[in-house]
C-alpha cells in the first residue's frame, strides 16, 4: 500500500489508465489528439456505473472528450452523428439493450467495451442484430476488458458495492439453501474478478489459502484460469507490454485468499478510525457520503477525492485526532484570509472587483503570489468545510450511541481484560446506545470468552427483554461448535487507553463539543487477518499457516498445492508484494491495519463486499434465523 504519488502506478491507476484508453477509442494514449479531444458519448450498465464513479470525475471525462454520459437503461435521445462508446457487462439483460440501440441506429459508431469476457451466445445475438439492421460497419471495435472489480483507493477494490442482496456476501455463500450450483455461480464471479485484477496489475502472483472452504474453490479455479492464458502464446494477458505491464518489476507478488470465517469478530466490532467510522454510521458507497439535512444545512452527497491530502493523512487515524486536525485546518486557513484581508485594506482596496486583483497583481511580487494562491486556497476551504461536515454528521452519532464506550469495552474484551461495566449491564441501559449496538457487543463476548450455559441464557434474556432478534446467537453457537477460528485466542496487543488531548477541541472556538466523548488511543496491534499475512510475508513458522495451500500457475503440471498437510513446498525468500481478498465481506477495520502493517512493502487489501458492523450483524441474523 505505497503512498499515491504520480510516479508511482497502483492497482486504481491501472485501472484508469485502461479506462482513459477506452475513451479514447481503444487506441494507446500516446495516439490522443494532443489539441482538442475527438467529442463522444460514453454509455453504462449500472456495474459500469459502479466501476467508473469512485475512479474518474466528470471533470476527466470531459478532458476525455465526453460531452454525454448516460445509463444504458434510461430514456435516451438518437444522435446518428455521434460516435458511443459503451462499457457493460455481458449480461443478457445489458446485450439485449445494446442490441435495441444498433436496431435503433442510435448512434454513428459503436465502439464495444465489455467489463468481462462476452460468451458465444450473446457475442452472436449481437452479430445477427448487427448484420439484420444493416449496422455491421457500424461497429468498430469489440474488446473484453478485464476490469470487474471497483477501486476505492490505491490500494483498496471491491468486486461489487454492498446491497442486501448482494450474492457474494456473507450470507448468500452460508445459507442452507444454496446448492451446489449456485456455489459455482459465486465462485466463478469471485475468481473472474481477481482474474481482473491480476490481469491489470500484470501480475502472475503466487496463491495461498486455507483448505476446505470457499478460499480453496475460488484458488483453485484462479490457478488454472491464470495458467490456461499463459499456455495462450497469441492471446496472453500477461505481457509486459503496454498499460498492463506488471507493476512488480523483480519479484512476483503472492494472493493470499480468506474466508470470512477466519474472523467473525472484528466485521461486528465498533470501530474508531475515521474512514471507518464513516462507514459504520452514515451512508457510504463508492467513496461517496450521504449527509441528512437538518436545521442547519439540507441534505446533501459528498464525493471523497482519494488524492485529498487530509483524507490520505487521517482517514486510517483516530476520531478525536481528526477533529483536532481539522480543526487546525480551519484555523491556519482562517490565519491566510485574515493576511489577505489586511494586505488588500493597507492598499486601501477592500473590494473584490476584476479592477482589485489587477491592482494587486500590478503592484507587488508578494500580492501577485497572495493572489496567485487564491484558487488553491479557496480550495483547501471547500475540503476542510467538507470533513467538517462529514465530521459533525460522526460525532453526533458517536454522541448518540455511545460508540466511544462500545469501543472500549469490545477493546478489553477482545484483548481479556475486564470491562468498567457487565456486559448485561450495558445491553439494559436505556440510555446506552441503540439495540444493534447491544447485540454485538453481547456476540463479541459470546466468541471471544468462555460463557457457561447459564451466562448464554442471561445474555439472550436481556437482549430478548429490548426486543432484539437474537438469532444470530444461534447461527455463532453452531458456528462455535465446530470451527476454533470464530473463538478468540486471535487478539492482543492491550486494550485502549483514555488520554488527555482535547485541549484545542474544548475551547469555545471549535467546532466540535467533544465533551463527554472519550479520546481513546487504539493500541497497535495485528488484526487476525494481518497475522496471516505477517507469517506468509516473512516466512514465519505459524501452525495455521503452514497448512495453507500454495498454488504456482507458472507451474504447468500438477502443483504443490495437494502435497501431505504441514509439508508445503515454501519459497526460500520473504515477499514485498501482497494482494490480500476475503471472500464473503471485507471492512475498512482489516484495510487499516494492513496499511499500519505494511511498512515499506506493498499491500493491496480487496473483498467480495465492504461490510460494516450492523450490516454483518444483519447477515448473521438471516442466518440464524434459516438454520
Amino acid at each position: 500500500m505505497s503512498s499515491p504519488t504520480m510516479q508511482t502506478p497502483t492497482l486504481r491507476s491501472q485501472q484508469l489508465g485502461v479506462l482513459k484508453q477506452i475513451l479514447n477509442f481503444n487506441r494507446p494514449l500516446t495516439e490522443s489528439v494532443a489539441h482538442e479531444p475527438h467529442w463522444k458519448v460514453l454509455i453504462y450498465d449500472k456495474a459500469g456505473m459502479d466501476i467508473l464513479s469512485p475512479l474518474i470525475s466528470v471533470k476527466e471525462l470531459r478532458e476525455c472528450g465526453v460531452t454525454l454520459h448516460l445509463l444504458l437503461s434510461s430514456q435516451r435521445q438518437s444522435l446518428p452523428e455521434v460516435p458511443c462508446i459503451y462499457f457493460i457487462m455481458p449480461v443478457r439483460e445489458s446485450v439485449d439493450l445494446l442490441c435495441k440501440d444498433l436496431a435503433g441506429g442510435m448512434y454513428e459508431s459503436y465502439y464495444l467495451n465489455f467489463i468481462s469476457p462476452l460468451s458465444r451466445p450473446l457475442l452472436e445475438d449481437v452479430a445477427t442484430v448487427a448484420v439484420e439492421t444493416n449496422s455491421v460497419s457500424q461497429i468498430q471495435k469489440v474488446f473484453d476488458q478485464y476490469l470487474s472489480f471497483i477501486s476505492l483507493e490505491d490500494d483498496l477494490f471491491v468486486l461489487k458495492k454492498y446491497t442486501d442482496e448482494n450474492p457474494f456476501s456473507f450470507y448468500a455463500m452460508n445459507r442452507p439453501q444454496v446448492d451446489s450450483g449456485a456455489m459455482e455461480e459465486i465462485v466463478n464471479a469471485i475468481v473472474d474478478g481477481l482474474f481482473s485484477v491480476c490481469v491489470t496489475l500484470g501480475a502472475v502472483p503466487y496463491i495461498r489459502c486455507p483448505r476446505g472452504n470457499a478460499a480453496e474453490l475460488v484458488a483453485g479455479k484462479l490457478n488454472t484460469k491464470i495458467r490456461d492464458s499463459l499456455l495462450d502464446g497469441r492471446n496472453s494477458l500477461f505481457t509486459d507490454e503496454g498499460l498492463r505491464s506488471s507493476l512488480y518489476s523483480f519479484q512476483r507478488p503472492v494472493l493470499i485468499i480468506c474466508d470470512r470465517s477466519l474472523d467473525l469478530t472484528t466485521p461486528l466490532h465498533h470501530t474508531w478510525t475515521y474512514q471507518a467510522l464513516i462507514n459504520e454510521v452514515l451512508p457510504f458507497q463508492l467513496n461517496r457520503v450521504k449527509l441528512d439535512a437538518n436545521s442547519a444545512s439540507k441534505a446533501k452527497e459528498l464525493d471523497i477525492n482519494v488524492n485529498d491530502k487530509f483524507w490520505i493523512a487521517q482517514k486510517g487515524n483516530p476520531f478525536p485526532t481528526v477533529a483536532e486536525a481539522i480543526q487546525e485546518e480551519l484555523e491556519s486557513y482562517r490565519t491566510k484570509e485574515e493576511d489577505i484581508r489586511k494586505l488588500k485594506h493597507s492598499m486601501g482596496l477592500d473590494g473584490e472587483t476584476d479592477e482589485t486583483i489587477s491592482l494587486l497583481t500590478d503592484n507587488t511580487a508578494e500580492l501577485t503570489s497572495t493572489v496567485n494562491s487564491l484558487p488553491e486556497l479557496l480550495e483547501h476551504k471547500r475540503l476542510i468545510d467538507m470533513h467538517t461536515n462529514i465530521a459533525t454528521a460522526v460525532l453526533e452519532q458517536i454522541k448518540c450511541r455511545k460508540l466511544d464506550v462500545f469501543f472500549e469495552a469490545e477493546e478489553k474484551i477482545m484483548n481479556k481484560q475486564a470491562t468498567e461495566r457487565p456486559v448485561i449491564d450495558m445491553i439494559k441501559d436505556a440510555e446506552c446506545g441503540f439495540a444493534e449496538d447491544k447485540m454485538r457487543i453481547a456476540l463479541i463476548k459470546y466468541l471471544c470468552t468462555d460463557m457457561s450455559e447459564n451466562e448464554v441464557g442471561q445474555l439472550m434474556q436481556a437482549l430478548e427483554s429490548i426486543d432484539c432478534d437474537v438469532s444470530a446467537f444461534k447461527y455463532l453457537k453452531r458456528v462455535k461448535q465446530f470451527s476454533s477460528n470464530a473463538t478468540s485466542d486471535q487478539y492482543s496487543g492491550g486494550g485502549t487507553k483514555t488520554v488527555n488531548m482535547f485541549s484545542k477541541l474544548l475551547s469555545q472556538s471549535s467546532q466540535f463539543i467533544m465533551e463527554g466523548v472519550k479520546n481513546l488511543v487504539i493500541p497497535k496491534r495485528n488484526l487476525p487477518l494481518t497475522g496471516i499475512v505477517d507469517a506468509i510475508m516473512e516466512m514465519k513458522n505459524n501452525p495455521e499457516v503452514d497448512s495453507y495451500l500454495q498454488f504456482d500457475p507458472k507451474l504447468y503440471k500438477t502443483t504443490v498445492a495437494y502435497a501431505p498437510h504441514g509439508q508445503q513446498q515454501k519459497s526460500k525468500t520473504s515477499f514485498n508484494d501482497t494482494i490480500v481478498f476475503m471472500i464473503g465481506g471485507g471492512t475498512y477495520a482489516e484495510y487499516q491495519n494492513l496499511v499500519e502493517y505494511r511498512k515499506s512493502r506493498r499491500i493491496i487489501y480487496g473483498c467480495t463486499e465492504l461490510v460494516n458492523g450492523c450490516q454483518f450483524l444483519s447477515q448473521l441474523t438471516r442466518l440464524g434465523r434459516e438454520i
